[in-house]
């Protein structure tokens, strides 16, 4: 469903990725797992068209989105969900759904939406900004859902999330991949999270990826060690 092959990025003359090549396949949960400023929410921003990639190519179902704007690629199938959540604070909990819902024929929030988030119903009047942390990142994959798209990204979805609520969303995470048959591709630090939802893990470092393993035979020591500081 994503194929990304030998992908570089820069800031300027500052080079972040090298090379970045992996796949997440239909149903599929990968994990990026490394450090603050190694490279993930980078990749990321160039995943959605928001860094131009130096070289390499993207593609999306068998469609190269390299080239495309950032509209463009949510049309083709692509759906992100950043750092911080990002929720728009003034508006309800149902407005920001909705926002999801631009080009869709009917402009009215989907029930698999809210059977898979039930506190998102229960505040749709509710404003954004008075959603606790928690709350506000299920808003944000929610809001992404809702383009139906065919790749989800979730860039540290855990940040600054206490336990109950992650479990909430890693529930969740594996829900949404059943019922919809997409790729989730989750770019995170938790390692306990990382292997609640991924089937693969990949470690980064210094904008490469330095490792790779099936949750199943992980060597949770040693990617440990890459996470630490």
């Amino acid at each position: 469903m994503l194929t990304i092959t030998d992908l570089f990025a820069a800031y300027g003359q500052s080079q972040v990725l090298h090379g970045i090549s992996f796949s997440a396949g239909n149903a599929e949960t990968v994990a990026i797992m490394g450090r603050n400023g190694m490279g993930k929410t980078t990749l990321f921003k160039t995943l959605m068209g928001l860094l131009p990639a130096k070289s390499g190519h993207i593609d999306v179902d068998g469609s190269d989105i390299t080239k495309d704007e950032s509209f463009q690629r949510v049309r083709k199938g692509i759906a992100y969900v950043p750092q911080g959540r990002m929720i728009f604070p003034t508006l309800t909990v149902e407005e920001n759904i909705a926002t999801g819902l631009e080009k869709a024929k009917v402009r009215r929030v989907p029930d698999d939406i809210y059977s898979l988030f039930p506190v998102l119903y229960e505040m749709r009047r509710r404003k954004g900004g008075n959603l606790s942390g928690g709350q506000q990142q299920q808003l944000a994959i929610a809001r992404a859902l809702v383009t139906e798209p065919k790749v989800l990204l979730l860039d540290e979805p855990t940040e600054g999330i206490q336990p109950s609520i992650i479990k909430e969303i890693a529930k969740a995470l594996g829900e949404i991949r059943k019922m919809r048959q997409m790729a989730i591709v989750v770019s995170e630090q938790v390692l306990s999270f990382a292997l609640d939802v991924a089937d693969r893990l990949f470690v980064m470092e210094g904008g490469r990826l330095v490792h790779e393993s099936p949750r199943e035979t992980i060597d949770v020591q040693r990617v440990k060690q890459y996470l630490s500081v």
